[in-house]
């Protein structure tokens, strides 16, 4: 038996700017952290007594004989990737809702990744996982997505990740104890309760890379201008900025945003918050409010008609939490 844990993320700027159609032209560079919410992905032996080979259990429920059977995406092509070819039960477990904008499908792909790997008796290091998990999603199974998240919940913690052509490089970002403490407890999360699919958003706005040039531009320009700002220990003015930097990706696709998002954030500003946004490609899920912590229990109150989801942040990333070798 093998488990690991992998933590979901939560974006703060350049979201947008690390798909590879923007990026391998004009490069790119996003700012997040990993929180302590988690995937958690077990596997273990299947013995030789049922008729199926495969039993993957996550919202459904697969026994099947083949690889080739498996619907699951990710478990599916992961397999053929590292090419397992011995029976394995699969379970999945998560702390939050998937599709929901926290980089679930990614922790998701990473975590399992991990654990084969261990069970081939083979070490991964941060670094794998995330390229891998990036070759699998990207050109296995042709998701339009981007490269953050695997490399967010591959690697763990706060980061700077800057991406070209060629390579991206995962940057820890050195801040003082007090200002990770302030920037941390400035945040709120909240789940509007509308899950989606992001693929039908990002791929709008991948569609639209031409069309939204200058943004994209712009957008990077506020990733430079955030880096600066906590750096120099402002985290109000990196709060503000969110919120600008909120109106540049609205513009991105039509459905990014909705009215329960943006009637969300509205009363949070109402009652003290300095900006809003949603995380991941949009269209619903988590919201993140910004907010000096003197503001937060009215904000709480004001939108109690959506779930407050406390959270902190965390440094460790993917994980093998328990490993129980075969035979003992």
């Amino acid at each position: 038996m093998i488990i690991t844990r992998t933590p979901f993320r939560v974006s703060f700027f350049g979201g947008g700017l690390d798909y590879p159609s923007w990026y391998n032209t004009n490069g790119g560079k996003v700012i997040g952290t990993t929180i302590d919410k988690y995937c958690y992905i077990s596997i273990r032996d299947l013995p030789p007594f049922f008729k199926h080979k495969y039993r993957i259990v996550y919202s459904s429920i697969e026994n099947v004989k083949t690889i080739n059977e498996i619907n699951h995406p990710s478990v599916r092509e992961v397999l053929k990737y590292l090419n397992i070819s011995n029976g394995l039960e699969i379970h999945h477990d998560g702390d939050l809702p998937a599709r929901s904008g926290l980089g679930s499908s990614s922790s998701f792909t990473v975590g399992l990744i991990n654990a084969l790997r261990a069970y081939q008796g083979n070490f991964s290091s941060k670094e794998y996982l995330a390229k891998t998990a990036i070759d699998i999603e990207q050109n296995k199974i042709e998701e339009c997505v981007g490269s953050q998240d695997q490399n967010h919940v591959a690697h763990g913690g706060l980061n700077l990740i800057e991406f070209t052509e060629k390579n991206f490089v995962v940057k820890p970002l050195i801040l003082s104890e007090s200002t990770r403490e302030a920037l941390e407890n400035s945040c709120l999360l909240f789940f509007t309760g509308v899950c989606r699919e992001a693929q039908t958003i990002a791929k709008e706005q991948v569609k639209n890379i031409n069309k939204n040039h200058s943004h994209l531009h712009k957008m990077a320009e506020f990733t430079d201008e955030a880096l600066s700002l906590l750096r120099c220990d402002d985290i109000k003015n990196f709060g503000l900025l969110l919120d600008e930097n909120w109106k540049y990706k609205k513009s991105l696709s039509s459905n990014i945003s909705l009215d329960i998002i943006d009637n969300a954030i509205g009363l949070a500003k109402q009652n003290g918050a300095m900006s809003g946004k949603i995380l991941g490609a949009g269209g619903g899920g988590f919201l993140l409010i910004f907010s000096e912590p003197c503001h937060h229990q009215k904000i709480i109150e004001s939108l109690n008609h959506i779930v407050h989801v406390p959270f902190s942040f965390e440094h460790e990333g993917s994980k093998i939490i328990f490993y129980e070798q075969r035979g003992n």
